[in-house]
């Protein structure tokens, strides 16, 4: 490795890896210490050498080639670009705040016991790429001089409205169901729609952190409710907050501890809503995905009142690269969806969208969602026996097991640590908004675990975890 390249890295800091050796690399071409056309390490060599996952250099790699500070030439290696003899002295860039820091930590990846992925084998790339070649012909050059329907295509409307009716028990028209790119973009149109500026509303609590966000950003007085394992403690939100005019829920699996909302408190919640003229946002982002039993039917398809607006995705059942998810909205509110999807929110591309609808049409979507259960109970199974090994303390979290840690065990540094070695636990603790009611533990994705690099991330998690915590002790009760 070149001498004057001298990387320096803050396990500790909160700026990712990938991050700090871009900059060092940058900084030592920018000072003249990296002249152009000197050659670079290979991004396997560097990962070696830094003790880092490889995939962490090449992130930092394709930055610099994006920015033009270095070229790629096959086997003649990656070397520092030309540089203009007097460059000029560039503006700072604006650094992300601290909830982006955050969240881009949260979905850096793939790597091991990662969260909201699905399996990293498996996926149906040369099923969609058919799909969209025959789609792109069928959007050809007529469809593209008008604009698609901002609810999106009627034919992965449809798919959609018959699928619902068959996993999740939900009758719904496809005139209610409207296109988004994703769970975040269907949850900022519903917030559009409904206009609750001001208002309280119930979050779950500990509560994903995205959409605890997109509360806040909406102008929403967020009050936490928490929860046990019925789901969302109802009565204590109608105690605390009954004139909230919102409730978010994942009432199928909660996230992030997995319970479902039981049936008792399901009507309780509804029949809230209805006398109190509220809401309730259904997050349904696990779908049918439930590795025991069949999943509990959606809580729209106990909604007689027309209270509760269904959020659904393909992220976890097929790939967040698709950027594709859906809502439901009750009929009284399909008109105002239409306008704020028409004017500020129009579904993404209409060629993903028909590939998607011919891949559901074909059977293919439902045929992966049942070979994804299985692969994802013998993963969790394989987990669990790890864990067992290790006299560790768990419980099954949906698609996740989570590790409890002693009192005061700092999770997030554990986390920050083991990304450094290609493995991306969840902290439990950053899933709370309240301090108080924060408990420390790890959220071990289970779709994110080949069982052929188990045993070895298991290992190496637990060194981490006790240099952290007290020798010997994996956990409470």
């Amino acid at each position: 490795m070149d001498s004057n390249l001298q990387i320096h890295l803050d396990r500790t800091a909160k700026l990712p890896l990938s991050e700090q050796i871009r900059t060092s690399i940058t900084r030592a071409i920018e000072s003249g210490l990296l002249a152009p056309g000197t050659r670079l390490p290979s991004w396997q060599d560097l990962a070696a050498h830094l003790g880092v996952a490889r995939g962490t250099v090449q992130a930092a790699y394709e930055r610099l080639s994006d920015s033009q500070m270095i070229e790629t030439f096959g086997a003649r290696g990656t070397r520092v670009a030309p540089r203009p003899r007097a460059a000029a002295a560039q503006p700072e860039a604006p650094q992300p705040g601290t909830f982006m820091r955050t969240y881009q930590e949260m979905m850096a990846g793939p790597a091991i016991f990662q969260l909201g992925i699905p399996a990293l084998e498996g996926l149906p790339e040369k099923l969609f790429a058919r799909a969209r070649s025959s789609n792109l012909l069928k959007t050809g050059s007529f469809s593209s001089l008008v604009y698609p329907d901002p609810r999106g295509e009627f034919e992965l409307r449809r798919e959609i409205a018959g699928y619902l009716s068959i996993a999740r028990n939900l009758h719904c028209f496809p005139e209610q169901v409207f296109i988004t790119s994703g769970y975040s973009s269907g949850l900022g149109l519903a917030l559009r729609v409904l206009g609750l500026e001001g208002k309280k509303v119930w979050m779950e609590e500990p509560g994903f952190l995205l959409t605890r966000k997109g509360l806040e950003l909406a102008r929403l007085s967020i009050v936490p409710v928490p929860v046990d394992a019925e789901g969302l403690n109802v009565g204590y939100g109608i105690e605390n907050a009954a004139d909230a005019a919102l409730a978010v829920v994942t009432p199928g699996q909660q996230a992030p501890l997995g319970s479902t909302l039981s049936l008792r408190r399901r009507l309780q919640l509804l029949e809230w809503a209805v006398s109190s003229d509220a809401w309730i946002i259904e997050d349904d982002y696990l779908s049918e995905l439930q590795l025991e039993g069949r999943a509990a039917p959606a809580l729209a398809s106990l909604d007689k009142g027309k209270r509760v607006i269904h959020i659904g995705s393909f992220s976890k059942t097929v790939s967040p690269g698709l950027r594709l998810g859906f809502v439901v909205a009750p009929a009284e509110l399909a008109t105002a969806f239409s306008e704020v999807a028409a004017t500020l929110a129009p579904a993404p591309s209409p060629v993903i969208q028909l590939a998607t609808a011919q891949f559901m049409r074909d059977g293919h979507y439902i045929r992966r969602v049942r070979r994804l259960k299985r692969l994802y109970s013998a993963q969790r199974d394989a987990l669990c026996e790890q864990l067992r090994m290790r006299d560790a303390e768990w419980v099954k979290a949906g698609l996740a097991v989570l590790l409890r840690l002693p009192d005061g065990a700092p999770d997030v540094q554990i986390v920050r640590e083991a990304m450094t070695f290609g493995l991306a636990p969840s902290p439990l603790s950053m899933w709370f908004a309240t301090p108080s009611w924060a408990l420390p533990g790890l959220l071990l994705g289970v779709a994110t675990v080949p069982e052929p690099y188990l045993a070895t991330s298991c290992l190496r998690l637990f060194e981490i975890i006790d240099r952290y915590c007290q020798p010997g002790v994996r956990g409470i009760t």
